[in-house]
């Protein structure tokens, strides 16, 4: 989906539509001024210019990237590169809502879809009737179209042999755009771009190509598969290789469970596990309690339970405990998380606070069943 975040909004105030603007620095509240919609002046909209704290950007309409911002950009730097850009409040029940709309209206079309995400999907339409027609651009056009109708929300495709391609080709056109890449296309249309096009390659893996004068697709391919093994590790040196040469044989996967569930917040300002204990202690508690709803929610229940923390320097460190018996409760993921902070420097001070539950199972599963409440909070550090 395109800008999804923004997009939303904007059909709740079209007159923002062709305005540089900014979705996030927190939740949409009930805000009497905002829920004016419509009848909202466009000058009477806040605006980057006058926000203060540590919110990041989670994304920005396409006028607004011509300025240089950006998804994960925190908002006083975007303040920088476009004062006067309109910023808004995350709506997820909104986003969510339109989220599970196109989702119905791709299944509906191809069926065999895999979810990748909030405004991500994969579709293999290989036997969908009509699918191959002018080499898949007839059905992505029909789900462009059907999407738009249904929602006013629009959506860029990739078109190719592979989830790697199609990741790929589906940024070449944005917005509602459609791209192909063929079998033959490698050289002229992959090549060419910079190995962080690749979905996998970070900032990490392409500081250390460069290093070696490896700047382009095409550059990585030009490499051996035993240089890159003996340079880059055996199995990401083998998937860079592959993923150069457009090979990925990954399927198309309908139902996948989840990995782990977390909760994690950015403070306005920086905190210290002594002179702002009792604040902490609110916020770490209020974790807990939103990834035991999560975990209730969905069915889950989970036996490694873990901290992640990051301090004024950037610096990130996580810590995890596992427990014998899989658990969904508030006070008992609270507790073991609270043993994890005992394994970590609290003497610095913090800029995020992040609770997880992994090792996922369903209830009954080796069975695993809640664990019983317990309220003993007796050697938390906050």
């Amino acid at each position: 989906m395109d800008a999804f975040y923004a997009s939303v909004e904007l059909l709740r105030y079209p007159q923002l539509k062709g305005q540089p603007v900014v979705i996030g620095g927190g939740r949409r509240r009930a805000d009497a001024v905002l829920d004016r919609g419509a009848f909202l002046p466009v000058d009477e909209f806040p605006r980057l210019k006058d926000y203060a704290g540590r919110g990041v950007a989670t994304t920005a309409t396409y006028a607004a990237r011509q300025f240089g911002v950006g998804s994960a950009m925190g908002l006083m730097k975007a303040a920088k590169l476009c004062p006067d850009c309109i910023l808004l409040p995350v709506d997820f029940d909104e986003v969510r809502r339109f989220s599970h709309q196109f989702k119905a209206i791709v299944t509906d079309i191809a069926p065999l879809m895999q979810d990748r995400g909030v405004d991500e999907v994969y579709i293999d339409f290989t036997d969908v009737p009509g699918g191959q027609r002018e080499g898949g651009r007839v059905l992505a056009r029909l789900i462009q179209k059907s999407i738009f109708e249904a929602t006013g929300l629009t959506c860029s495709i990739g078109v190719a042999p592979n989830k790697l391609l199609a990741k790929m080709a589906s940024e070449f056109n944005k917005p509602n755009g459609i791209s192909i890449v063929g079998e033959d296309d490698l050289q002229q249309k992959i090549w060419p771009l910079p190995c962080r096009k690749i979905n996998g390659i970070g900032p990490k893996a392409d500081a250390k190509l460069a290093g070696h004068g490896i700047r382009t697709i095409g550059e990585l391919a030009a490499r051996e598969r035993g240089w890159l093994v003996e340079n880059f590790g055996k199995s990401y040196g083998a998937w860079l290789h592959d993923a150069a040469w457009g090979r990925d044989d990954r399927p198309v996967i309908t139902e996948s469970e989840p990995v782990s569930m977390s909760r994690e917040t950015t403070f306005d300002r920086d905190l210290h596990a002594v002179r702002d204990r009792a604040e902490l202690g609110e916020i770490f508690t209020r974790l807990a309690t939103k990834v035991a709803d999560d975990l209730q929610r969905k069915g889950y229940v989970g036996k490694t339970i873990g901290i992640k923390l990051r301090y004024d320097d950037f610096r990130i460190v996580t810590r995890d405990q596992t427990i014998a018996v899989a658990t969904q409760d508030a006070a008992t993921i609270r507790r073991i998380a609270g043993q994890c902070l005992k394994r970590v420097d609290l003497t610095r001070r913090l800029r995020l606070l992040g609770v997880r539950v992994g090792s996922l199972s369903r209830p009954g599963d080796d069975d695993a069943a809640g664990m019983p409440r317990d309220e003993d909070t007796t050697g938390q550090l906050f």
